[in-house]
């Protein structure tokens, strides 16, 4: 802080000058947030995917369902930009509607795996004895078998659905974020102003509420935002497979299945959404690292030591 702005604050009270420094780190963090690449970059991505899931199958004049056999494995045109698939039905239309399905299932599955794991690393890290070594093996146990096979195994058991996917999907990635929160809170639980409202007599809930938590979300937020495209990328591939969404639903994975057999005379049955996967997957992994930057400026530095 320079010396006018220690003059210029040192009679106001103690929660005037706390107001300021919070105000002035907003200030930095928004700053931050605009000129950073990679936010800039994926940022758009994700607004422009967001964009076309809510307001795209409002615009379009087709139905992502309704069947016109006469129009079939058209090439792309005006009327229809991307070109229609072997039931006549607009490809351009079925994207945007798949961006929906696929958002929706990204954010359901990440907002689980989020809850779940925050809670148990938190609850890990603060009580730590017995309760740490039972919640730790457990997430063991969970981190024992490879993610991709395990959720195929769920989706398989529990038939094939948007919803079975879903729960296949959050229930294989929560310990990841228990693992994250844990290492943090044993970083953070020590620190003076932990200690200080423990002797105060504060509740332990409000501890991991007020104290803990605010301190630990950083990381969080950045592994939610890749974990966002990951998602998006494996319903695309348990779909695919059969396993997740059936048509005639309008998702990604299922449109590259039913277009594998024309991929010589229609070419664009495959091709788009692929591309709609790969940039929704892109978006959020750029959009993660810029966000990882912003809010581990560490990192940051480390990464422009290790350039230079």
């Amino acid at each position: 802080m320079s010396e006018r702005h220690a003059d210029e604050h040192t009679w106001r009270s103690p929660d005037a000058v706390l107001e300021w420094l919070r105000e002035r780190t907003r200030s930095q963090f928004a700053w931050s947030l605009r000129t950073n690449p990679g936010v800039r970059f994926g940022g758009t991505l994700v607004c422009l995917l967001a964009v076309v899931a809510v307001f795209g199958p409002l615009l379009s004049p087709y139905d992502p369902t309704a069947q016109a056999l006469e129009a079939r494995l058209e090439a792309p045109s005006l009327a229809h930009p991307l070109g229609t698939d072997a039931l006549g039905r607009d490809v351009a239309t079925r994207i945007v509607h798949g961006a929906r399905v696929s958002l929706a299932l990204a954010v359901a599955a990440t907002a689980v795996r989020v809850v779940i794991g925050t809670t148990i690393g938190l609850v890990a890290g603060y009580l730590g004895g017995l309760v740490d070594a039972a919640l730790m093996r457990l997430v063991d146990i969970q981190l024992a078998f490879p993610g991709l096979v395990l959720a195929l195994v769920i989706a398989g058991v529990l038939g094939p659905s948007l919803r079975n996917v879903m729960i296949a999907l959050s229930v294989v990635g929560w310990a990841s974020y228990a693992r994250v929160v844990r290492g943090n809170v044993l970083e953070v639980k020590d620190r003076p102003f932990v200690e200080a409202a423990r002797l105060y007599g504060t509740p332990r809930r409000r501890i991991a509420r007020r104290h803990l938590l605010p301190n630990v979300i950083n990381p969080v937020v950045v592994l939610a935002t890749m974990n966002l495209g990951t998602i998006v990328l494996t319903a695309a591939g348990l779909s695919f497979l059969g396993l997740g969404a059936q048509p005639p639903t309008p998702e990604w994975g299922t449109m590259i299945a039913g277009g594998r057999e024309y991929l010589r005379s229609a070419p664009w049955l495959v091709t788009a959404p692929g591309i709609a996967i790969m940039a929704t997957v892109i978006g959020f992994n750029v959009l993660g690292d810029g966000l990882r930057d912003v809010l581990d400026p560490d990192h940051l530095e480390e990464r422009e030591r290790r350039r230079s």
